[in-house]
């Protein structure tokens, strides 16, 4: 037996440097705001003076408030009509006033006048219900330019008709103005020349409720934020997370450029023997699995850039990466020991780098152990969506847990969304899986679960065509299960390697022991045969099982335990009879498996259990030790052979499999009771 070290050579060491290198370019450029601080917690910093000049911007609830005001307080666009005005002005010029041609002047003047402020119909400005017109204002649209005007500034018709006689009368305070007005129909030259347009209003209101200005107030250089000592007030709160902002997006180093890139340099640096900690010291042979490493360097990575990416471009929508599916993409090829360590260390730079990092990291922190637990239990079909609505429910408890001791400041209702389209966004993201199986060349756990499904068409045709073989598999996957599980190795694996380990007897089935009551003639299908023609038929379900799991597709990782449960061995039993024939050795290939020996622990549990299951009929003691002797020779004669010359096994893991089978044959065959015969009355 030998357990291969984990070797560092460079197959391990160019996946550390490209993490290394991405990680130390993509880290911020930008200075970040080192003060921690909390609303109505007392100031624990040094006095912060404003290194800058930068406008102090709008809270969200601020910003709903003014939305919802502008929704509610449409102003009326109206357009000024010219033509209304100059046909008027016309029609006063040809008035035929008799021997008051004097007043002609007059009444120009005060029309133009009137005109010139705007007249509206009788039914005034188009208000809303219950505003005040004292406070209304309107939009008139002249010469191609719109102005805001208050609404008590423009002449209704009958009070346009009040000043045109006020100014008139003004003039000629001896002669009855209004009557002569009247006579000449004066009165009727004045038109509203202020047309309402709705279209233009609906317009014009929609787009400035979204034109809101997001600042109020502006601090300058030098300007006091907050001194040591004080209470941070909402006016205080407001400031600092407005001078954080504008420090972070426009604020450079200002040290040297040599230091900043070291330190980012050191960052990445930390990061990375992190990453290779966790492998070393949790399964270490992960490093001579060339494929498993790239796949868990490019899970790694899409988690890092990720975070790095959303945070510079657009860092609200850091809530809407599902981050879960790091810990999803590992536990379909890895075990749950491994998740949870890579998984904090990729999380890392959430931690670092956003404002809201600490919250970030442990809201996808909890997320991810407990979507690995749930996709469990729910991970097929439309099961993917209950694993996303517990995803969600559980950010949405951490993050208002967050938020009510005062550590979350943002829009709740946005980020609430974003939590949600984010957990379904892991149903959408789990099937690339299948796309990385294809890339790397793994197989993932979800793939094995379909494989163990013995309503897939392969099993079904091996049930219907070799019964007895396929009892015999179900057994042997029963017993490498409780094998595999007892020393941590991956018994989903064993489960599908013994379910299609002897797929290949199928082609041939009554040349098996186990399928003879297949033959209805009585004869045994080796009776008349040679010990080599028999041993030939035997060996040949090797060959033919692989040709079936090529033609079935399927993956390498299970087709291996068909050529891997005899290994090199021979048919002892035929091999046997032949040398007592007086058979020559030298010429005894035939009777060996052209196999290859196990190298994998679930391999060297599938060859024992099938060893062990097949001789176990021949048993006619079911005590203890039989059963202990009866093991101990099978593992002995794999081990004498170097059957496990090349297994990644340790002997201690060889001992407790032998246990294991040891118990497991007890419980199968175990002394039944015998049931007394009653006697049978007459």
């Amino acid at each position: 037996m030998n357990k291969p070290e984990a070797r560092i050579n460079y197959r391990v060491v160019v996946p550390l440097v490209m993490i290394f290198v991405i990680m130390t370019l993509v880290f911020p450029r930008s200075a970040k705001f080192v003060y921690d601080y909390k609303k109505g917690s007392p100031w624990t910093h040094e006095t912060l003076l404003s290194q800058f000049d930068f406008p102090i911007l709008k809270t969200e609830e601020q910003l709903r408030e003014e939305r919802s005001k502008n929704k509610s307080a449409v102003v009326p666009y109206y357009r000024f009509r010219q033509d209304v005005v100059d046909n008027s002005l016309k029609a006063a010029g040809d008035l035929d006033l008799g021997g008051y041609s004097s007043l002609r002047p007059q009444i120009i003047s005060a029309l133009e006048n009137v005109y010139s402020r705007g007249v509206v119909s009788d039914e005034g400005v188009k208000l809303e219900k219950g505003e005040d017109p004292s406070s209304a204002v309107m939009y008139i649209q002249k010469d191609k330019r719109a102005t805001k005007r208050p609404a008590s500034e423009v002449y209704k018709e009958t009070d346009a008709k009040a000043r045109l006689l006020s100014d008139v009368s003004a003039k000629h305070q001896k002669s009855n103005v209004d009557s002569l007005l009247r006579v000449f129909g004066v009165y009727d030259l004045i038109n509203a020349n202020l047309e309402y347009d709705p279209r233009t209003t609906d317009l014009v209101n929609s787009e400035s409720s979204s034109r809101i200005s997001t600042t109020q107030g502006f601090v300058s250089a030098g300007q006091l934020i907050v001194s040591e000592g004080e209470i941070v007030t909402a006016e205080i709160a407001q400031m600092l997370d407005s001078y954080k902002i504008e420090y972070e997006n426009n604020m450079g180093y200002g040290g040297p450029k040599i230091l900043f890139w070291l330190g980012n340099a050191l960052l990445a640096l930390v990061i990375t023997v992190l990453f290779f900690l966790v492998i070393y010291f949790l399964n270490k042979r992960i490093f001579n699995d060339t494929r498993r490493f790239w796949y868990m360097t490019l899970v790694f990575l899409i988690a890092v850039l990720t975070t790095m990416l959303v945070n510079k471009h657009a860092p609200k929508f850091l809530y809407m990466v599902p981050f879960t599916l790091t810990a999803l993409y590992l536990e379909a090829f890895f075990k749950n020991k491994m998740n949870l360590p890579v998984c904090v260390a990729s999380f890392l730079p959430l931690l670092v780098f956003p404002s809201n990092g600490v919250v970030l990291f442990v809201m996808f922190t909890v997320a991810s152990v407990v979507a690995v637990f749930a996709f469990k239990y729910f991970n097929q079909g439309w099961r993917q969506f209950v694993t996303a609505g517990i995803v969600f429910v559980i950010l949405l408890v951490t993050y208002f847990g967050f938020r009510f001791i005062g550590m979350v400041s943002d829009n709740p209702y946005q980020a609430v969304l974003f939590m949600f389209v984010g957990s379904i966004l892991n149903v959408a993201g789990y099937p690339l899986i299948y796309l990385f199986e294809k890339m790397f060349g793994l197989v993932s756990n979800s793939r094995l679960l379909e494989l163990c499904d013995t309503n897939n068409p392969l099993l079904r045709d091996l049930e219907q065509k070799a019964p007895g073989t396929f009892q015999h598999s179900l057994q042997v996957m029963n017993m490498a299960d409780a094998a595999a599980r007892a020393i941590d190795a991956n018994s989903l694996l064993v489960r599908a390697g013994a379910l299609y380990h002897d797929i290949g007897k199928m082609m041939n089935p009554s040349c098996f022991i186990e399928n003879e009551s297949l033959s209805n003639s009585g004869v045994h299908y080796h009776d008349g045969l040679s010990a080599k023609e028999s041993a030939v038929d035997i060996i040949k379900h090797v060959p033919d099982g692989m040709l079936l799991a090529k033609e079935h597709k399927l993956p390498d990782l299970v087709s291996d335990f068909i050529k891997t449960h005899h290994g090199t061995s021979n048919t002892g039993y035929f091999y046997t009879k032949y040398l007592n024939e007086g058979g020559d050795p030298a010429d005894a290939d035939c009777f060996f498996y052209r196999g290859e020996k196990p190298r994998s622990k679930e391999q060297v549990i599938l060859m024992l259990c099938d060893s062990v299951e097949a001789a176990s009929r021949t048993l006619r003691d079911n005590s203890p030790e039989v059963f202990s002797e009866f093991v101990e020779n099978i593992v002995a004669g794999k081990v004498k052979i170097g059957q496990l010359d090349d297994a990644d096994i340790s002997i201690k893991q060889l001992n407790t499999v032998k246990e294991v089978l040891k118990n497991y044959l007890s419980q199968i065959y175990h002394e039944r009771v015998v049931y007394p015969q009653g006697k049978i009355s007459k």
